[in-house]
């Protein structure tokens, strides 16, 4: 079956000496693994290993078999270059923790529309913007309304937030955020990308991207923290 489909760049695996295994979630079918050979190969010209960096977004044609195997690229080219993502530093570093945050969380081989055409904006958002302090915390929240475990806004006057039913609450429990940690998860939850991004301190944001992970964990079977973690922190500390 022959696709032409927009796709973002998840991860990339270096397989024996010059191929890739590239996993992409596409507008049409969900998260699909593609296997690249001769990625390393300067004959290659149509597959460029830049093609595969944390992120990009791709246009491709490709050869899906859907037989739970690897399927394999025709045509790929850059959707839209960026401009500034893979040179800065700080916007390198957060799409290389998002990236691996998205590959611990999207297990789907069915297409979601809406998650893909959010990711997309926010990357060019990304793109074209200096103040991105909390641009991750932001893109990890909102993508749990495409995940299915948003957290239930409706009791948010109560002072705690309890991690596991994803709920606010008037009584603290074994899985409850303290009170300062929800008022923290508050001011996320009421943040959007252009809001000031001096509203938490680098304690605060720390604080409250270990919240989003453990609530991740509390949400998603087999989920693992990045290992891009402590980067992410050294850069932003």
């Amino acid at each position: 079956m022959l696709v032409k489909t927009k796709a973002i760049v998840i991860s990339s695996l270096k397989f024996q000496e010059k191929s890739l295994i590239v996993k992409c979630f596409t507008l049409s079918h969900g998260l699909k693994s593609y296997f690249v050979r001769d990625a390393f190969s300067s004959r290659k010209s149509n597959q460029k290993i830049a093609y595969f960096q944390p992120l990009t977004i791709l246009e491709i044609e490709a050869i899906h078999k859907n037989k739970g195997t690897l399927e394999n690229f025709k045509e790929i080219k850059i959707d839209s270059p960026f401009h500034s993502i893979h040179s800065d530093i700080y916007k390198s570093t957060i799409v290389m923790f998002i990236s691996e945050m998205l590959h611990h969380s999207i297990h789907e081989e069915e297409k979601n529309e809406h998650l893909f055409t959010f990711l997309e904006t926010a990357l060019h958002w990304l793109d074209n913007h200096d103040e991105i302090a909390n641009f991750h915390l932001i893109l990890l929240l909102e993508t749990t309304k495409y995940l299915g475990f948003y957290p239930d806004i409706s009791d948010m006057d109560m002072p705690f937030f309890e991690m596991s039913e994803g709920i606010f609450t008037p009584f603290h429990a074994i899985s409850s955020l303290t009170e300062h940690e929800s008022n923290l998860f508050k001011k996320l939850i009421d943040l959007k990308f252009d809001n000031n991004q001096k509203i938490f301190h680098v304690i605060e944001r720390q604080i409250v991207l270990k919240i989003l992970i453990d609530y991740y964990s509390f949400h998603l079977d087999g989920f693992k923290k990045p290992k891009s973690l402590d980067v992410l922190k050294e850069v932003f500390s």
